[in-house]
């Protein structure tokens, strides 16, 4: 092959620590080797702030009312903060960068008369300059008269919520109706009293914000009025980059416990921070967590590590006490090392997170296979320390495909100073090939184990024992089965209760077939590496063997060989 090329040694040597990032496009392994407070009111925002306007608007000149015509919840003490319809140019937003799928279910439902917007995170994330994750779009049709709409390819889901989704090219756009939330607002009366000084739009509009998580997911866009519709403040939270709910946060997470993982996930992607009442909520109702749908739980971390905020999610969710209800073995190895709950140092685990980060965004995920592998991987590790060689050369074997001859070649050739901060390394030393070999098979072995264990709840209770006043052992050992869907079985696994929800095996039987190869030293049938110097990321997000184990393989090389230490070395020297 060509990597026992002279000149893919000497790139060996160099590590592959060094790859430019973050870019769209990163070499793979194989091209590197080779070439509470009460909510006060809040005050007008300064310059360049947005500003009320006036009855140019086509709803209502009492549409940008002040607090007292506002609609406020009699006999709260703090005032409702005041109505905004702000200009989207002031915030530099244009056409092109909302995508032609979400254009086009806009453009069809407006042009059967029906009133639409954008609303929601992808609201936030265009006035923050950020890329959205995807475009949600509520509208005055019934979700009927959307699926009449797109006959062929919109589909109702959902029972509680129901939406629509509408496929266009290959993407999927949530389209969700004013009547929908009329007809299923849970929220008390005190919260829902009408202003008469206020439109009907308006109302319509606030209600339906007022049902939402928080206030900077509760904006409304009008992209043909070119107007940003905020009742809620959440403007101004979006610059003082706080998380903070629409309705009181205690009561908001007792009526969906959902948002408050929902509240880490916002947070750690956008460097956010909680208002003091919510931090208090998020610590004291972490435990009912437990009782979301083990589907719900999956998607909520899956979105919390493969869309490029993993590491911060991890130091939140260790700091406000849920880390210990979704991932114990996680929590417990912070616990072992001493890792306070605000501690703002680093370990092996947060460091490998980062790395992955580096490659992923919101619009660009990866399978959850990937950081699955990764929590193993680590989790071997943490049990039994090893030489970094015998790390890099299993992740080599693994990118490989089980080529355990090139893999010691390969790695054998690396001449790289290794982060020695890490526990989970020992001090490298000088390995004979069979030695090396059978290390590496020890680790493969190792992390097999730690992947087994991660779903047997006498193990999951061992963890949480180790944890300084963990919560019941019960409580969290059936939350924890839910993240890795790993049932022994070919079939899929219905979830008691999640009303139709299975859990898929896929996960847990890509991350098996990628220890087994090394385990077992031999090269699967078949299989090449990747040769280019690209990440494809739509195979990463479908967990193509090829995309998880290039990712994988970079992931491992730049925690063990950071570019920064060959720069000390060189400064050193």
């Amino acid at each position: 092959m060509a990597l026992r090329s002279p000149e893919l040694r000497f790139a060996a040597a160099t590590g592959l620590g060094a790859l430019a990032r973050p870019t769209r496009v990163a070499p793979s392994p194989l091209a590197a080797l080779a070439a509470p407070r009460r909510r006060r009111r809040r005050s007008p925002s300064p310059s360049p702030a947005p500003t009320t306007t006036t009855s140019s608007d086509s709803d209502s000149s009492s549409s940008s009312s002040n607090p007292s015509t506002s609609p406020v919840a009699s006999g709260v003490a703090a005032e409702a903060p005041e109505w905004k319809k702000v200009s989207a140019k002031r915030f530099g937003i244009k056409e092109s960068m909302i995508p032609d799928e979400a254009w086009n279910v806009l453009h069809r439902l407006r042009s059967r008369g029906y009133d639409v917007y954008l609303v929601g995170g992808c609201v936030r994330d265009l006035i923050m300059k950020k890329t959205p994750k995807d475009f949600d779009i509520i509208t005055t049709a019934d979700l009927r008269q959307v699926k009449d709409t797109f006959s062929g390819s919109a589909v109702i889901v959902g029972r509680r919520f129901p939406i629509c989704h509408v496929y266009e090219n290959n993407s999927i756009v949530e389209v969700s109706s004013f009547n929908t939330y009329a007809r299923g607002s849970t929220s008390n009366q005190i919260y829902t009293s009408k202003s008469p000084h206020c439109s009907k739009n308006d109302y319509m509009r606030w209600k339906n914000c007022q049902g939402r998580d928080f206030t900077i997911n509760g904006l409304m866009f009008n992209p043909y009025a070119e107007k940003i519709y905020d009742y809620f403040g959440g403007i101004e939270d979006i610059k003082k980059a706080k998380v903070r709910t629409v309705i009181p946060a205690g009561t908001s997470f007792q009526e969906d416990c959902a948002r408050i993982l929902r509240a880490i996930r916002i947070a750690a992607r956008l460097g956010f921070n909680f208002p003091k009442e919510t931090a208090y909520y998020v610590r004291t109702l972490a435990c009912s967590v437990a009782r979301l749908d083990k589907g719900r739980i999956l998607m909520e971390v899956n979105y919390m590590l493969a869309y490029g905020s993993a590491e911060a999610s991890l130091r939140l969710l260790w700091r406000f006490g849920l880390l210990e209800h979704l991932l114990p073995f996680q929590a417990a190895y912070f616990s072992s090392t001493r890792f306070k709950r605000k501690d703002k140092g680093t370990n092996m685990l947060l460091v490998l997170f980062s790395k992955l980060d580096s490659f992923l965004a919101p619009n660009r995920p990866c399978h959850n296979s990937l950081w699955i592998s990764i929590l193993a991987l680590h989790e071997a590790l943490a049990r039994k320390p090893r030489d970094p060689l015998v790390v890099a050369t299993f992740a080599l074997a693994l990118y490989l495909g089980g080529d355990m001859s090139l893999a010691l070649d390969i790695g054998k050739s690396i001449n790289r100073q290794h982060n020695a901060e890490f526990s989970e390394l020992l001090e490298p030393q000088v390995w004979d090939d069979k030695h090396l070999v059978a290390e590496v098979q020890s680790l493969a072995v190792s992390m097999r184990r730690a992947l087994t264990e991660m779903t047997d709840e006498y193990f999951v209770a061992n963890a949480m024992a180790k944890i300084p006043q963990a919560p019941s052992s019960d409580l969290v050992s059936t939350t924890y089965l839910i993240l890795l869907p790993f049932i022994f079985s070919l079939d899929f696994f219905p979830v008691p209760g999640s009303h139709e929800v299975f859990i898929p095996l896929q996960a847990y039987l890509k991350v098996l077939k990628l220890i087994e190869c090394v385990q077992h030293g031999k090269k699967e049938h078949g299989y090449e590496p990747k040769s280019d110097g690209n990440i494809n990321y739509h195979d990463l997000s479908y967990g193509t063997p090829e995309e998880v184990r290039n990712v994988f393989t970079l992931v491992v090389f730049d925690t063990i060989y950071p570019s920064n230490m060959e720069d000390q070395h060189d400064a050193r020297s």
